[in-house]
């Protein structure tokens, strides 16, 4: 068979990766960085992630996770909503869950080098980018970033929380041991003075605040990005996970969308490697596959993403009935 490249190893790398070695295609994956290591992210599965794993039998990887079942949408001062998920989802720490990837990679035969990157052009034929997002400086004239840390003695009202400001939001996650992930994105205009969106949002008089200003800290787990890209938008190449197109992170389907795009291109490079489609045609496979199952649920999202940062929107989301709130959450899963 031919060999697959793939460039990157975080969820959507090994996981297209542990499904090719299954299928007996020589693997090697480029890794910048190393495991265990904690990422900004929301550290929660949902929705048809967790079908995808399930059929490329990798759903047993999950044994350290924890199940949510439900979700509550704050503003600064106040409680929205709080809702039962139409499904579950499951919260597990990135640190472990790529650790454990990386294992099982491994142990299916794959060679995976990390702390390298390959210096060959990204577009040869059999290179699978899985390189993550691709930053921004500034977007609709704002910079972007994101902020993550885990914390314990952090009560929580529902199995995950939004905490919504007009230039941020805050994502809190039930994980295993009694941990809780904090995870935020947040926007401010290039050489602003004024305080940072999560300083306004975790001041003590906010309803987060001062759960927040009582919690003990991981600082071990804390980490942070910049350059984030709010809107999804489609790469060229072969592309999976955020490389192909990162999903607004408000409605929280950034690692599924990872899971799911790794099987996507799963049979188009079965063929590749066994040389029944050229890469030309593989690709060209895998974009319009990509496109079918993603393109309205990122339309969506985008929708979401704006429309919860404004007035209307959370004031709409306060009175939003049961059967709304599942027909939006299934527009995005």
């Amino acid at each position: 068979m031919k060999p697959i490249t793939i460039i990157g190893g975080g969820l959507a790398g090994l996981t297209l990766g542990i499904a090719l070695r299954r299928k007996d295609v020589p693997i090697t994956i480029w890794e910048a960085g190393d495991y265990p290591r904690h990422r900004v992210c929301g550290e929660f599965i949902s929705g048809r992630g967790l079908q995808t794993l399930d059929r490329l039998g990798l759903f047993a990887t999950l044994t350290s996770s924890r199940t949510a079942s439900t979700a509550a949408f704050f503003s600064r001062t106040n409680r929205i909503l709080r809702r039962t998920l139409p499904e579950n989802a499951v919260c597990i720490s990135r640190f472990n869950l790529d650790d454990l990837l990386a294992e099982t990679f491994c142990a299916d035969g794959g060679t995976l080098r990390v702390n390298s990157r390959r210096k060959e052009p990204l577009h040869e034929e059999g290179v699978v980018q899985a390189t993550g997002r691709r930053a921004q400086v500034q977007t609709d004239g704002f910079q972007w970033y994101g902020l993550k840390a885990h914390a314990t003695n952090l009560a929580l009202d529902a199995d995950l929380e939004i905490h919504l400001h007009r230039d941020g939001y805050l994502g809190l996650c039930r994980l295993p041991d009694e941990r809780v992930n904090v995870c935020g994105l947040f926007r401010r205009k290039p050489g602003d003075k004024a305080p940072s969106p999560l300083e306004r949002l975790t001041r003590s008089d906010s309803v987060v605040g001062s759960r927040l200003h009582h919690a003990t800290w991981d600082h071990k787990s804390a980490c942070a990005v910049a350059g984030l890209p709010p809107y999804p938008r489609f790469g060229g190449g072969c592309r999976v996970g955020d490389a192909l197109a990162m999903p607004a992170p408000l409605t929280g389907n950034g690692m599924s969308m990872a899971f799911e795009a790794a099987e996507l291109a799963v049979a188009p490079l079965v063929q590749f490697a066994r040389g029944s489609l050229d890469w030309d045609s593989t690709m060209l496979s895998i974009r319009a596959t990509q496109r079918k199952h993603f393109e309205a649920r990122l339309k969506w999202s985008v929708f979401l993403h704006k429309f919860l940062f404004s007035n209307a929107g959370q004031l709409f989301a306060s009175t939003v009935g049961a059967l709304c709130w599942q027909w939006l959450f299934r527009k995005t899963r």
